[in-house]
């Protein structure tokens, strides 16, 4: 590519993403009984002489308010044209009040039937055919458990879904995130006793992890146990904007273990950023707090449609719930079931810092990413990226950033061959490029930890050169 044709390389746009701030306790309200009664300070004025003068003269004032009312109600009566004047002092002074009373009662009567007419927002939401929130509830409460791990930094605790009757499990990456144990709080439903502690108890089980992919945050468990009420999938790609959702989760604490919050889509296909991976989610207003992170997104035929994943918190907004859409999740399920792991995921192979648009500005070179590290025999090498080339372009969208980038490469799969665009010394380079495997998040880590030994063993030999 020349420098003309970068010129009028095409832009893809992206929208920003959201941040996750997950909570990490809940507020309980204080009990104001415990607080005792408030002081008070009480104006009592002295008693002073005179006081049946005032009375006197409250008299008087309230005999001249009452014959100018009279006289009011004369004159509305000529203006309005009727000329029977009531003279009755006990008729006069009653029928207003009741005129009043009849017309608000009326008023009242039509308000309040006009109101109980109107269709709820979950009853506009749903379509005719749809079930009832409890009905819903009914359906998946069975199906909706609670994860507790443990890890080096004390307890993590999410939500997860039963897709088996024999056991599997689903949840969220985050949740079981450096667990060294997990284990599986069923709903009460599963004891015969809820009454006994020890029938309690036996709703706790130990779960393995069957395999978690972090780039699309989903993980699953496996229980040893059979005859679980499983949920039943429906389909995220037949949703629309505005219909129902409901959200069944253990936000905060195991406490308040399948809370039912209710809502509506807000939005469909929404790129969100966690935490340096990007990922298409589906948007809800129904409340997402910490905890319900693995929990099911549910439609109004009591289907789950997706897997809440993240919340946004009043730092930016409220209403803001995100879920990944079961229709991408379910593969991966599936991928993870067979192999542990997800394969064929493309990697290039290189590690690098974005170039901002003020530095591109200054030293007149575009916006990208530069290369800080290619990995020996990786693709990028193989394919001739020096350090310090600058990415703009892949399979002919200008770049901005390596999180645009990465969107675009992970489309592909491993052994599929990309033209990436590069900026080197002044000038725009097309280099073909055939993507490896990405390594496993195990792989990743003993590379890591074995590039950590290597900096480590040179910084040691470097200095045992000077005697102390």
């Amino acid at each position: 590519m020349d420098n003309n044709n970068y010129n009028n390389y095409n832009r893809d746009e992206h929208e920003n993403g959201y941040q996750q701030n997950a909570y990490n306790s809940y507020y309980t309200a204080p009990n104001y009984q415990d607080y005792g009664n408030v002081n008070e300070v009480v104006y009592k004025p002295e008693k002073k002489k005179g006081r049946g003068k005032k009375v006197l003269a409250g008299i008087v004032g309230l005999l001249t308010v009452a014959a100018i009312g009279a006289t009011s109600i004369v004159g509305y009566n000529l203006i309005r044209g009727d000329s029977t004047v009531k003279t009755d002092s006990s008729s006069a002074s009653e029928w207003p009040a009741a005129a009043a009373a009849s017309s608000d009662d009326s008023v009242s009567s039509d308000s309040a039937a006009e109101t109980r007419d109107l269709p709820s927002i979950v009853q506009l939401a749903s379509p005719s055919d749809a079930m009832s929130i409890p009905e819903i509830v009914n359906k998946n409460s069975s199906s909706v458990v609670g994860i507790n791990c443990v890890t080096s930094q004390g307890i993590a605790m999410g939500t997860g879904i039963i897709m088996s009757e024999d056991g599997y499990i689903i949840t969220n990456a985050h949740v079981v995130e450096g667990a060294q144990s997990i284990s599986v709080k069923l709903p009460s439903s599963y004891a015969d006793d809820t009454s006994d502690a020890d029938a309690a108890d036996e709703l706790t089980i130990g779960a393995e992890l069957i395999g978690k992919d972090t780039m699309t945050d989903i993980a699953v468990l496996k229980v040893n146990k059979t005859g679980l009420t499983k949920a039943e999938f429906g389909k995220s790609s037949d949703l629309q904007v505005g219909e129902v959702a409901i959200v069944i989760g253990n936000p905060l604490s195991m406490n308040l273990a399948n809370s039912v919050t209710a809502g509506i889509i807000s939005a469909l296909n929404r790129s969100i950023t966690i935490e340096d991976r990007t990922m298409n989610c589906i948007q809800t207003d129904a409340s997402i707090n910490n905890g319900n992170s693995g929990g099911p997104l549910i439609n109004a035929y009591g289907q789950v449609v997706g897997i809440t994943s993240a919340k946004v918190t009043s730092t930016y907004g409220e209403g803001l719930g995100f879920a990944i859409p079961i229709d991408e999740a379910i593969p991966i399920i599936e991928e993870l079931i067979k192999n542990g792991r997800v394969t064929g995921r493309p990697a290039l192979g290189v590690s690098g810092e974005d170039i901002s648009e003020i530095y591109a500005k200054y030293y007149n070179m575009p916006s990208g990413f530069r290369v800080k590290l290619v990995n020996s025999g990786s693709a990028a090498e193989k394919a001739g990226i020096q350090v310090n080339d600058i990415i703009i372009g892949i399979e002919g969208k200008l770049i901005s950033s390596l999180q645009e980038f990465n969107q675009v490469k992970n489309k592909y799969k491993a052994g599929d061959t990309v033209k990436i665009s590069v900026y080197r010394d002044g000038e725009i380079v097309d280099l073909d490029v055939t993507l490896d495997e990405a390594a496993t998040e195990e792989e990743s880590a003993e590379k890591n930890a074995q590039n950590n030994d290597d900096a480590y063993n040179k910084y040691r030999e470097f200095f045992n050169q000077f005697p102390f």
